[in-house]
């Protein structure tokens, strides 16, 4: 079993800063596909390499499959892990680089070269195993990565921001790649990134950090439509939910709405319509995202509209909430 618990985990680096993760407690479950999500210096990464066993935790315990691991070095911990920058060996090839690993812990000759063939055809990268990483495009070397966590077949697999360094196209054609990894070796995975569109779109559930606490674990879908602070509602969501303050909808809490529950309609139309600008509109072919700005109280807005908006930067709008959507906070940040 390969189940990851952390258990009030903590980490201070010098005494006296403020904490990069502060009771950190959490249950990973056996094969599933976890994403941690936030802002830089959220303590993501951090939380990540102390199960790696790459930092120590100033305070709580972290055990992978019932066992305490906490103060056990990196090889000890039956874990593989995926960096940013690839870090392939520029000297061997693509075989090299995958088989390195296993000869260093002496692993049989067949069955080392039985986990490489295993990893090349799994990830398509049979026909590139002669060369080296310099002459592989980004995408490719990240296979590579991915294929040397694969050959060490370990409990749990450790991706830390590992498509921050390709381009938008390839970002979408890997987080597929990992998916369907993942549903093929059902494997316990933990994944950082600071790409609220990856962690909604990859993990079963998502992590929502800030400031080194957890601020919300969920599915993503749940995430989405039932945020649990006014962090999470600014942070998930592209745009983000909009957030109105205290009496501009006529409520006496924050109001979040999603941009596709407002709606725009014509100016002067009265009743629970809000008054407002259009300040600038962002037409992307299926839909277009008009930002507009309340008359009454200055407040920013964003509107998804389906298709062409019929409106332009200037023009007088009323903004229609379908308040059956809405989410109330009673403040604050987090």
């Amino acid at each position: 079993m390969a189940e990851v618990r952390f258990d009030g985990v903590g980490k201070v680096y010098s005494r006296g800063d403020i904490p990069a993760v502060s009771d950190f407690t959490l249950d990973v479950r056996d094969g599933e596909f976890l994403v941690l999500v936030g802002p830089s210096g959220c303590g993501k990464s951090t939380s990540l390499r102390m199960v790696a066993g790459l930092e120590t935790p100033t305070s709580g315990r972290i055990f992978i499959g019932g066992k305490d691991v906490t103060n056990l070095p990196p090889k000890d911990r039956d874990i593989a892990m995926v960096f940013q920058n690839y870090a392939l060996y520029p000297h061997m090839t693509v075989a090299e680089n995958l088989s390195f690993g296993l000869k260093l812990r002496h692993f049989p000759k067949a069955e080392i070269e039985r986990r490489v063939k295993v990893a090349a055809e799994t990830l398509g990268l049979a026909q590139y195993m002669k060369r080296l990483p310099k002459a592989l495009s980004g995408g490719q070397r990240q296979r590579v990565a991915l294929g040397r966590a694969i050959v060490r077949e370990p409990a749990v697999f450790l991706f830390d921001e590992p498509l921050s360094n390709l381009d938008a196209k390839m970002r979408v054609e890997m987080r597929a790649e990992i998916i369907r990894l993942h549903n093929k070796l059902g494997a316990t995975m933990i994944y950082v990134t600071h790409d609220q569109t990856e962690a909604m779109t990859m993990g079963e559930r998502i992590v929502v950090m800030s400031a080194g606490r957890i601020q919300q674990v969920a599915p993503p879908l749940e995430v989405y439509e039932h945020p649990a602070n006014p962090f999470v509602a600014g942070f998930i969501g592209t745009p983000p939910m909009n957030l109105f303050p205290a009496g501009v909808l006529d409520a006496k809490r924050i109001v979040g709405l999603r941009p596709e529950h407002i709606s725009l309609v014509a100016h002067g139309v009265g009743g629970e319509a809000v008054p407002a600008k259009v300040d600038f509109i962002e037409p992307l072919g299926p839909e277009t995202l008009v930002h507009v700005v309340t008359e009454s109280q200055s407040v920013a807005a964003i509107v998804r509209v389906p298709g062409f908006a019929a409106c332009k930067a200037g023009d007088k709008v009323d903004l229609l909430a379908n308040m059956a959507k809405a989410v109330f906070f009673d403040g604050g940040n987090s």
